[in-house]
C-alpha cells in the first residue's frame, strides 16, 4: 500500500489541555447551556433567544440579576459569557468567579467548566488537583465533558493517581454520550490497541464522530487514517479534506501534512504556492519537519511564487486567528 512520507508521533494530540476547535466548543457549550436555561426557563426564554441570535448584551442584562440572586443556571450562563467574551470583554477571572458560585451549588456544567479553567490555568493558577476535583464532582453526575477530561487525567496520572482501568471506564462513558473528546480518546486507544484490542475500523468510526463535531485532533487523525489506508480504503482526497479542517483550526501537524500533499500532488493538484503557504504556517509554530519541507519547496519556486505563498500564508493566519477569538 502506498504510504506517503512523514509520519511523526502524535501522542500529544489529545490531552486535557489540548485546545478544542471553536466549532465544537461553541456547539457543546450551547447544548450544555440549554440545560442550564431549563433551570430558569420561565424567566429567561427571551434571554436565551437573544443568546442564540448573537445578542449577548441583552442575554447578559437579563441573566445578571438572576445570577446575583444565586441562581446556579444563570451563574453558569454568565460564566460562559465571560469565558467566551460574548457581550462583555473576555475575562477568565470573572468566568471563574461565576462558575465557582454555580459549582459550589453542585451544578455539573459549571463544575466541568471550572475544571477546564484549572487544568489550563485560565483565570486561576494552573492546578491539576483542583481540576480533577471539579471534574470528579461533575463526572459523578454524568457530565460527559468532565468524564472525558477526568479519564484523560487518570490515563496520565495528572492530578490523580495513574489508573488506566478507571481512565478507560470514564472515556467510554463520555464517548457513549457523544462527547467529542471522549470519542477522540477512545478512538486513539483502538488505534493503538491501548487497553482495548487494536481495531482500526473502530478507531476510524470514533475519530469520524469527533471530527464531525469539529474536534481538531480527531480531524487530524482521521486524515492520517485515510492517508495511510488504515481502517478505511486509502484516499488522499479524503485525507486532504480532514487535514484541511484541522489545519484551518491552527493544527501545525495538519498544516504540515496538507502542505506536503500540495507539494507532491496527492489528493490535490500539485501547487507549490499552496504547499508553501501551509508549510510556512506550520513552521511558524515550530514544526521542524515543516521547516525542512518549506526550504525544499522554496528552492523550486520563482520569486513571484514565493511572494504569493507568503501573502496567502498571512491571509490564512488571519482567518485562523479570527476563528480562534470565538473559541472558549
Amino acid at each position: 500500500m502506498d504510504k506517503v512520507f512523514i509520519y511523526w508521533d502524535d501522542s500529544n494530540m489529545v490531552q486535557p489541555r489540548h485546545k478544542r476547535g471553536s466549532r465544537i466548543a461553541a456547539a457543546a457549550l450551547v447544548l450544555a447551556l440549554a440545560l442550564a436555561v431549563s433551570s430558569i426557563q420561565a424567566q429567561t426564554d427571551s434571554a436565551y433567544e437573544a443568546y442564540e441570535r448573537g445578542d449577548y448584551a441583552t442575554a447578559l442584562r437579563e441573566w445578571r440579576p438572576l445570577a446575583e440572586q444565586g441562581n446556579a443556571g444563570a451563574q453558569t450562563l454568565l460564566g460562559n459569557l465571560y469565558e467566551t467574551g460574548r457581550g462583555v470583554p473576555r475575562d477568565d477571572r470573572q468566568a471563574v468567579f461565576w462558575y465557582s458560585k454555580a459549582a459550589e451549588q453542585g451544578f455539573p456544567i459549571a463544575q466541568s467548566r471550572l475544571g477546564v479553567l484549572y487544568t489550563s490555568g485560565r483565570g486561576v493558577p494552573q492546578d491539576d488537583r483542583q481540576a480533577a476535583t471539579w471534574f470528579q464532582k461533575a463526572a459523578e453526575q454524568g457530565n460527559a465533558e468532565a468524564q472525558a477530561f477526568l479519564g484523560s487525567m487518570y490515563a496520565d496520572g495528572q492530578g490523580v493517581p495513574k489508573d488506566d482501568r478507571q481512565a478507560l471506564v470514564l472515556i467510554q462513558k463520555a464517548a457513549e454520550q457523544g462527547d467529542a473528546l471522549g470519542q477522540a480518546l477512545l478512538g486513539r486507544r483502538y488505534d493503538n490497541g491501548d487497553g482495548v484490542p487494536k481495531d482500526d475500523v473502530q478507531a476510524v468510526v470514533l475519530y469520524r464522530r469527533a471530527a464531525e463535531q469539529g474536534f481538531v485532533a480527531a480531524q487530524y487523525n482521521l486524515g492520517r487514517m485515510y492517508a495511510s489506508g488504515e481502517g478505511v480504503p486509502q484516499d488522499y482526497s479524503q485525507a486532504v479534506t480532514w487535514y484541511r479542517k484541522a489545519a484551518e483550526q491552527g493544527d501545525a501537524q495538519a498544516q504540515a501534512l496538507l502542505g506536503a500533499l500540495y507539494d507532491i500532488g496527492k489528493g490535490v493538484p500539485e501547487d507549490n504556492v499552496q504547499g508553501y503557504a501551509w508549510l510556512n504556517l506550520a513552521a511558524a509554530q515550530g514544526h521542524d519537519e515543516a521547516e525542512v519541507m518549506r526550504t525544499s519547496i522554496r528552492q523550486r519556486m520563482t520569486r513571484e511564487q514565493i511572494a504569493e505563498g507568503q501573502k496567502l500564508s498571512r491571509e490564512l493566519a488571519t482567518q485562523i486567528a479570527s476563528q480562534g477569538e470565538t473559541a472558549p
